[in-house]
């Protein structure tokens, strides 16, 4: 065996064969091709749309949600739902001190107070809305609120000043009430002392965040002036933790949590509720995708199975000529991975490009939805997610199911005596 090979020229011999047999007939060279560049490019396709969507869900919670790592009081953690304000963090320690000591920890960004309360409207259609108290030059400097333009989210107007008698609305808010910039909101809210608490704030800008829950129901309020009026004495309800690095949010919330002792809860960002049934559920998505995986890979088997099916004449000559069948598999081997090489690169290429220009531009989610999300931590729009991992991946993918679907079917043809074959 050694001996033929050598006499053959080796494998690089067979490879030039093999490269010279995929231009012998351009039709069946381009059929190949197309096939393997089109399972290659839905492989990637639909990895960067399932990373898109989960990407959406987890920076709607990180930046309105939760932050990296979220604070609250026990007493808070236990009526969550009804956002308590009789329970401030570190009750009789400011609001900024507590931020100025959580930003000296290693590795924090920001720690950004925020209070959240319900109201009730007055001569208004909409007759509830979440008061969000906060302090926007100062957030805006960590996040984008709005998750599509990435930029504040006004579309008119500007945000309260500081300790004013201000607050700004949402557009979809706006357009249920038919209030605008200089018209008074009054409403009612309950202080930390469970004493009913009136304000009419002039409304001086309206936002849109593409994020349904706070475009239609939140009324947006500095933090000093909405922590005087619900008592909190310079405290605050809640902290949001931002850190340098994502991937240190675990580490981080231990250390947040021996810095502030018992009686507080704290959480990292991957412990919301959402995040964690989207986590969980995501065996769903790996059985949408693995359909889609073998579908390409039935795509790619059965075009290679028919070319090589097509030319067994072909391969009773080669053995009919003292080729052995060790010799023949490689050919056809080498082939395969040819032609596997180029079609993969083609699935790549057009794959990255559409995700690319995915990544660019947002899609609606009310398209595939119907707006039927709109409870959920889901922004309006996702970006399809560009990864050059997920091309990798595409790649790999093309290549080994290719170069692999045809062992067999070679090694079976091959195996057929050249008087045979050269019958079929």
């Amino acid at each position: 065996m050694e001996g033929r090979m050598e006499g053959t020229g080796g494998l690089g011999a067979l490879a030039t064969i093999a490269y010279r047999n995929i231009w012998r007939n351009g039709r069946r060279t381009a059929l190949c091709v197309v096939a393997v560049a089109i399972a290659v490019f839905f492989n990637i396709f639909m990895q960067s749309w399932i990373d898109g969507m989960m990407d959406s869900i987890e920076e709607v919670v990180r930046t309105f949600e939760t932050g990296h790592v979220n604070v609250v009081s026990s007493g808070f953690e236990a009526e969550r739902e009804y956002c308590p304000v009789q329970y401030p963090i570190a009750e009789g320690r400011s609001a900024d001190e507590l931020a100025d000591e959580i930003e000296a920890l290693p590795g924090v960004r920001a720690a950004l107070p925020r209070i959240t309360a319900y109201a009730t409207l007055f001569d208004s259609t909409v007759k509830h809305a979440l008061l969000w108290g906060v302090r926007p030059a100062r957030e805006l400097a960590i996040n984008h609120w709005n998750l599509t333009d990435r930029d504040d989210g006004l579309v008119a107007g500007r945000f309260p000043g500081e300790g004013a008698n201000e607050c700004a609305i949402g557009a979809a808010l706006a357009r249920k009430t038919g209030l605008g910039i200089g018209d008074k909101l009054p409403l009612k809210t309950v202080s930390a002392q469970f004493s009913d608490k009136y304000w009419s704030p002039t409304i001086v800008g309206v936002f849109e965040f593409d994020y349904a829950r706070y475009d239609e129901g939140v009324i947006l309020v500095s933090f000093e002036r909405l922590g005087r009026i619900l008592g909190l004495g310079g405290a605050t309800q809640q902290l949001f933790v931002y850190a340098e690095e994502a991937g240190r949010s675990a580490e981080l919330r231990d250390e947040v949590a021996r810095l502030l002792g018992p009686g507080h809860v704290v959480r990292e960002w991957a412990d919301n509720y959402w995040v964690a049934v989207m986590r969980q559920s995501s065996f769903l998505y790996v059985i949408v995708f693995a359909v889609f995986q073998v579908v390409a890979s039935f795509l790619i088997v059965n075009t290679v199975l028919m070319v090589i099916h097509e030319r067994i004449k072909e391969i009773g000559m080669m053995g009919a000529l003292g080729m052995t069948r060790r010799e023949i598999v490689l050919v056809f081997f080498f082939e395969a991975l040819i032609l596997s090489v180029i079609g993969a690169l083609a699935g790549c290429l057009l794959g990255g490009l559409v995700t690319k220009v995915g990544s660019l531009f947002p899609i609606d989610t009310e398209v595939f939805t119907g707006g039927g999300m709109k409870d959920l931590p889901f922004s309006g729009t996702i970006f399809i997610a560009f990864s050059p991992a997920n091309i990798a991946r595409g790649f790999a993918f093309g290549v080994a199911v290719s170069a692999a679907c045809t062992i067999l079917p070679s090694l079976k043809s091959a195996f057929v005596e050249p008087v045979e074959a050269l019958r079929r």
